[in-house]
Order: structure tokens, then C-alpha cells, then sequence
């Protein structure tokens, strides 16, 4: 009986996720894309991790996932495996397993960092037929708009539909971040086309709005000169209003500044201070959604 294959290497990835710190929606593009103005920032949690072995014969991927509803060929991490393949011709055996942690539908960018971190990985062992970082971005935005930020590794502004980085710093060092991840989840493509909706269809003057009291802050705080701002935030809370609720709660819990990341689901609050924060999620967590502390 022959000896099972002995992998080449056999690594462990730990998989950050992301927030908005500024989401600014543009008008649609005829390719129905829209333009944004953000400011992404990574966070360590939550996070998800990916394992894997590597063998020295050419092959194919073998994925697997701990949610097996993301166990298709049509997981960010099987589509990052093949068009690096396609865009370098290296293409090893690869089995993979994805832990999750990051929610999806939740604005934290779960998918697209767990496509980033393949792409790196792939990246850093093919040798002679490795991509520039510039052609690595290119193949990391047929993927998704988030992706090329994930590449990047630290915060960014971000322009056009997310791909125009600019690294830049946030000015929140020593700060924390809790991050909410309620039970909802929102369809990107959902979001876009509620805001494009309200946009045309704006409410009359005077109407009472359900998302009224969330339009901004509360507090004034900004992020390198700009307001915390988020576009999704009156569609998406209207939609979810116990996601505005979150938010209410992270202000009333001493957040000097709260907002939707993403198109949501997931809802965050900014600390000065660990001992706040850790306050903060201890409440949060016993009142339902998971909640996480995050170090910026």
C-alpha cells in the first residue's frame, strides 16, 4: 500500500477583517458599479483563519470550509486560486480549509481578505512566475473591489469602486474598536439598489423617518479631518432598525464614535480607552449578537 503524499508545507493563516471608517456612495456607472469615497481600516478581529499544505506537484485546489454552505467552487478563495493560475501558469496542489469567523453579509470584508491572503501566499512561492504588486492588484480586483485593499495590509483611502488606494493613517493608535455582528445580514447588492432607490424617490419634506436619529453621530468626531459618515446607514437601518439600535447603544456606552460598516450588517464603535471598550462588549455580549474587541 502506498504512503499517503507528504506535503511540501503546511502553513496557518490568520485572515483580519475590515471597517469603514468614512463610506461615501458616487452615482452609478454604466457598468453598475458605483464610486466610493472610504477609508478602510484592517482589525485583527474577528477573523478567520485558513490552513494549508502544499504539495510540490502541479494540481488543483481542494477546499473545504467549516460552513459548508461556502464549500462551492464559486468560494473567493477556489476563484483566487484559479485566476492566479490562469494569470502565472503555477498552479501547485493545494488543500485548503477555511475556518470563518468574519460573517458574511456583515460589511467586514470576510471573503475578499480570505482571497487576498491565497493570492499573497501563491504569490510568495511561485518563484520566477510571481506577479508585480501592481499586476498582483489587477488580478486581486477581478475578484472583488475589496480585494486589492486586503493586498495592501494596513489602512487605506480608498477611490473609484475601491480600487484607487492611497495608504494613509487613521490617527487612532491605542484606540479600540468593538465591532457588533447582529444576527441580520445584508445583501451588498440589496444596499446599492436601496440607495440608488432613495436617491430617486427622496422622501417628502417633513415625512417622519424611521432612521432619523441616525444620521449622524451624535458626537462630533472625525477621522484625518473628515466625519465618520456612512452613505448605507438610513437605507440599511430603515431596513434593520435593531442595527441603528446597535449603534445607539455603542454611543450610549461611551464610543466617541459609532457607524455601519460597509453595507452592513455589522455596526462599530470607536474607544479611547480598553477598559471602555471592554465594558462596552461585555454588555453587548450578553445582550445577543456576537461582539469582539479590536485593537487599532
Amino acid at each position: 500500500m502506498a504512503s499517503p503524499p507528504v506535503p511540501a508545507e503546511e502553513s496557518v493563516l490568520p485572515i483580519p477583517c475590515k471597517v469603514n471608517l468614512r463610506l461615501a456612495v458616487g452615482d452609478r456607472r454604466p457598468n453598475g458599479y458605483h464610486d466610493i469615497d472610504t477609508f478602510f481600516i484592517p482589525l485583527p478581529e474577528p477573523a478567520d483563519t485558513m490552513r494549508l499544505r502544499r504539495f510540490d506537484e502541479p494540481g488543483d485546489i481542494d477546499f473545504t470550509c467549516s460552513d459548508p454552505e461556502l464549500e462551492t467552487d464559486d468560494n473567493l478563495v477556489v476563484r483566487a486560486y484559479r485566476a492566479y493560475a490562469d494569470a502565472t501558469g503555477y498552479s501547485p496542489r493545494l488543500d485548503v480549509h477555511l475556518t470563518k469567523h468574519i460573517p458574511h453579509g456583515a460589511g467586514l470584508g470576510g471573503g475578499s481578505s480570505d482571497a487576498a491572503a491565497l493570492l499573497r501566499y501563491l504569490n510568495d512561492r511561485a518563484g520566477d512566475a510571481g506577479l508585480s504588486t501592481t499586476d498582483l492588484a489587477r488580478v486581486a480586483l477581478t475578484l472583488g473591489a475589496d480585494v486589492p485593499f486586503f493586498l495592501l495590509g494596513g489602512p487605506a483611502m480608498a477611490t473609484g469602486v475601491g480600487e484607487a488606494l492611497i495608504p494613509a493613517d487613521p490617527g487612532l493608535a491605542g484606540w479600540f474598536a468593538v465591532v457588533v455582528c447582529p444576527a441580520a445580514r445584508v445583501k451588498t447588492a440589496w444596499a446599492y439598489a436601496a440607495l440608488d432607490a432613495a436617491r430617486a424617490f427622496p422622501a417628502k419634506p417633513g415625512a417622519s423617518l424611521l432612521t432619523s436619529v441616525f444620521d449622524t453621530n451624535k458626537r462630533a468626531f472625525c477621522v484625518t479631518g473628515a466625519p465618520m459618515r456612512n452613505d448605507f446607514e438610513k437605507v440599511v437601518f430603515a431596513a434593520h432598525p435593531e442595527l441603528g439600535r446597535v449603534k445607539e447603544r455603542l454611543l450610549a456606552l461611551g464610543a466617541a464614535g459609532a457607524l455601519l460598516s460597509g453595507s452592513g450588517s455589522a455596526v462599530f464603535g470607536l474607544f479611547r480607552q480598553r477598559q471602555a471598550a471592554s465594558l462596552a462588549l461585555a454588555f453587548l455580549t450578553g445582550s445577543g449578537p456576537r461582539a469582539y474587541l479590536a485593537p487599532l
